[in-house]
C-alpha cells in the first residue's frame, strides 16, 4: 500500500485508482460545528489514519479548501472522503436509517467509559465530536445508541476534540481486529 510522508502528502492529489485500492474501515467521523481549524486538520488525519469510510462537516465551521485545514491535516483532506452538511441531526438521522451505530463523545450523566466501547459498539458506526466550548447538545445526544468519555484525571475538565476522537477510534479499531481474528 502507497505511504507518504508529510513532505509528499502536503503537494501530492491522489488519483482515482490510489483512493479506491484503500481498504476503509466501517467508522464515520461526524464534526459538529468544530471552530479550530487544527482540531479540524487533525480530525482529517485522524480519519486518514484509521482508514474511515467518511467524514462529516456539519453546522457553522471552516472547510477545505483552507491553507489552515491544509496545514493542520498536512494534505490528508485530499485523500479521505468528506461531506458539507448544514445540520448534525440530519446527517445522524440518515446514517441511523442505514444502520449505522451513533457513538458521541461527550461528558454527560448518560455517558459510559469509553473502555467499554469494545462489548458495546457494533459496526459501522459513527464517532460524533463537537464544538470545544459547547460540546454536543442534547438534541445531538438525545440521537446518539452510545454517549462515551473519557476520564479526565488531571485539573483540565476535557480532553482536546481530536484526541479525544483518536482513543475512541483506535479502541473501535481494537474491536474490529479482534473480530478478524
Amino acid at each position: 500500500m502507497l505511504k507518504l510522508g508529510a513532505k509528499q502528502l502536503r503537494k501530492t492529489l491522489p488519483k482515482e485508482d490510489e483512493l479506491k485500492k484503500i481498504k476503509r474501515n466501517p467508522i464515520y467521523l461526524i464534526l459538529d460545528e468544530i471552530y479550530d481549524t487544527y482540531n479540524i486538520g487533525s480530525l482529517f488525519r485522524l480519519a486518514d489514519a484509521i482508514a474511515a469510510e467518511k467524514i462529516f462537516l456539519c453546522g457553522e465551521m471552516e472547510y477545505p479548501p483552507s491553507s489552515r485545514i491544509h496545514k493542520a491535516a498536512v494534505g490528508t483532506e485530499e485523500w479521505v472522503a468528506w461531506e458539507k452538511a448544514k445540520n448534525t441531526a440530519e446527517v445522524l438521522n440518515k446514517l441511523k436509517k442505514q444502520k449505522i451505530q451513533i457513538i458521541a463523545v461527550e461528558q454527560h450523566p448518560k455517558s459510559i467509559p469509553y473502555t467499554l466501547l469494545p462489548v458495546r459498539c457494533t459496526l459501522p458506526c459513527a464517532i460524533v465530536v463537537g464544538n470545544e466550548t459547547k460540546g454536543l447538545g442534547e438534541k445531538i445526544l438525545d440521537l446518539a445508541d452510545i454517549i462515551v468519555e473519557l476520564p479526565m484525571y488531571g485539573v483540565n475538565k476535557s480532553f482536546n476534540v481530536w484526541g479525544s476522537a483518536a482513543v475512541v477510534a483506535y479502541k473501535i479499531l481494537e474491536k474490529i481486529t479482534s473480530e478478524q481474528r
